[in-house]
């Protein structure tokens, strides 16, 4: 779900509790915790509501000042339903910044991160690249993810796809600007098998 960086601050002090989507399909669940750019967001409810029934107290729940700016919002074929989210930061920590915290890696654990960047190496289809990204975020920290793709012949969203990946397994740390591994990130190339960070 794509919740713009400026909606936090509105979802964090309450102003903002509702979002309105139109897709095709529903795209969350109700009861679940999403990662977005404006933070971890739990998605309370989900209903689906017509377009022209959208209420001026759901205009004031969105952040908007009327219904009319909110239809005018809506993205995506005029034919799809119109989903409204009851949205809340979530209260919990995320858990990939304790796993990223986590530096002690067991043999147990090293030997599964291994099997797990091997996964995502063979399953590429420009070839493995997960040694590559872990060893150049190590040298180059806070460098611009353009910046870094460009230095490997990769399109920037795709790089940024991968390092996500890297993300979810606690290895990597987003800064405002770019990249840095994370204490585990540290450990798991310190540990790593020999050649694992030219791969």
């Amino acid at each position: 779900m794509l919740v713009p960086a400026r909606v936090g601050p509105a979802i964090a002090d309450g102003s903002v509790s509702v979002l309105f989507r139109r897709w095709r399909r529903p795209q969350v669940v109700a009861g679940r915790v999403y990662r977005t750019a404006a933070g971890r967001l739990l998605v309370e409810r989900v209903d689906v509501v017509a377009a022209d029934r959208i209420t001026a107290a759901d205009a004031k729940r969105a952040g908007c000042r009327s219904a009319e700016d909110v239809r005018a919002l809506l993205r995506g074929d005029p034919s799809w339903p119109v989903y409204r989210m009851r949205v809340r930061l979530a209260a919990d920590p995320d858990p990939r910044s304790a796993l990223a915290a986590d530096d002690a890696l067991s043999p147990d654990a090293l030997a599964s991160l291994e099997r797990r960047l091997d996964r995502l190496d063979r399953a590429s289809s420009h070839g493995p690249w997960t040694g590559q990204t872990l060893r150049m975020i190590q040298e180059r920290p806070g460098v611009r993810a353009p910046d870094l793709a460009a230095s490997v012949g990769r399109e920037t969203l795709p790089f940024k796809v991968d390092v996500r990946k890297l993300k979810n397994l606690g290895l990597t740390h987003s800064l405002r600007v770019g990249y840095e591994l994370s204490p585990r990130g540290a450990a798991f190339l310190a540990a790593a098998a020999p050649g694992r960070e030219s791969a």
